[in-house]
């Protein structure tokens, strides 16, 4: 059962300026009051609206309807918004004002809609559940995870796919392999010229070039402070999706001022992330160091640095740890960002002394990264 109704231009304006618009924009309409509620409810949360007027709300004492729950707030929004609004709405109420409620409630955490914000705020969350609100985070945390999951794959098979190779035809069968001209070319006597149609009785493919001849290790170091919350997220995932890539092995560290070796668990990425600790300080030297022990032949490695920079150790450590492995052959790519919207804030300082010392230095969204060590790869 839904509530929902389309709203016209002048209601959704009504909806976004609230109470203080009614009589700019006609009289109060009844049937907007259940979504005045449910705004209300976040939205009245802004101190810094009360001067101008906008949704501020009536703070005042009287006989008016009683504030809503959050359980209730979340029947009320379910049953009002499409399923965008629905997701904005719960995220701004985890990430803008720190509801932590709609992760910490059970009767809430088995309603919400899954979506990236909110495996955010389990993660950050965690920590203060017990074991059976924990599980039901854990199944919030799988269909999350699940959805990354499938389309960052889909990213890395394509990036690791070879190039098409014309000199060569394959017996594989592919669409995106097809060599259309020899194909419509070996078919041409079987034309029909009364129903104009090429009947192909055999279709040909082209070959694909060898993605890489030898093993190739692929050593990704990931900052856990909280900052990197969403690069942690997709760092996790994409050692899943290269996990399973022949001539690939992976590895997976994770750091702050300790450093934990997460690689058998790679393979799970729910469990990965519900291992991984947010906060404290960073040590990235540190992270390096581990990273570079780990180096079995360096001109077939490439370290992966996923940190925004700001370096709590010794950072003139941090620089000579990057420059033995860079000298040593290996290939260091440090990403300040590694998430859909690839936009870091990060010691820049740090990162150019970096890159004085060999390193590559960006930001990249997985896919981005996932072209980048094919390229890299293939040579």
């Amino acid at each position: 059962m839904t509530d929902q109704r389309e709203l016209g231009p002048m209601e959704r304006w009504r909806l976004v300026l609230g109470e203080a618009a009614d009589g700019a924009l006609g009289s109060g309409d009844p049937g907007l009051a259940g979504y005045d509620a449910a705004l209300a409810f976040l939205y009245d949360r802004e101190g810094d609206l009360e001067g101008r007027g906008v949704r501020t709300g009536d703070k005042r004492g009287g006989d008016g309807p009683s504030a809503l729950t959050v359980p209730e707030w979340l029947d009320k929004i379910h049953a009002l918004f499409p399923k965008e609004t629905i997701e904005r709405l719960e995220q701004d109420a985890v990430e803008r004002y720190g509801i932590d409620e709609v992760v910490t409630n059970p009767d809430v955490l088995e309603r919400v809609e899954p979506n990236p914000a909110l495996l955010r705020a389990v993660l950050r969350t965690k920590h203060l559940m017990d074991p059976a609100l924990l599980a039901l985070a854990r199944k919030l945390v799988q269909k999350v995870v699940r959805q990354l999951l499938e389309k960052l794959q889909t990213e890395v098979r394509r990036a690791f796919s070879g190039s098409l190779d014309r000199r060569r035809s394959s017996p594989l069968k592919s669409a995106k392999n097809l060599d259309l001209r020899r194909t419509i070319r070996q078919n041409l006597e079987h034309w029909d010229p009364k129903k104009k149609r090429l009947v192909l009785e055999k279709a040909y493919f082209f070959g694909r070039t060898k993605r890489h001849s030898e093993r190739w290790q692929v050593i990704l170091l990931v900052d856990q402070s909280g900052s990197m919350l969403d690069s942690t997220i997709h760092s996790a995932i994409m050692a899943a999706c290269f996990w399973g890539i022949p001539g690939i092995e992976t590895h997976l560290i994770a750091f702050d001022t300790s450093v934990v070796d997460l690689t058998a668990d790679v393979t799970d990425p729910v469990e990965l992330l519900m291992k991984v600790q947010l906060g404290g300080g960073t040590d990235i030297a540190q992270a390096v160091r581990y990273g570079a022990q780990l180096v079995k032949n360096p001109r077939r490695t490439i370290v992966v640095l996923v940190t925004d920079f700001y370096e709590g150790g010794d950072v003139y450590s941090l620089y000579r740890e990057i420059e033995r492995l860079t000298q040593s052959g290996a290939k260091v790519l440090g990403l300040a960002a590694l998430d859909q919207e690839a936009q870091p804030v990060f010691d820049r300082d740090c990162a150019r002394e970096c890159v004085a010392r060999g390193a590559k230095v960006g930001a990249m969204t997985p896919g981005e990264l996932a072209s980048f060590i094919a390229e890299t790869v293939r040579g």
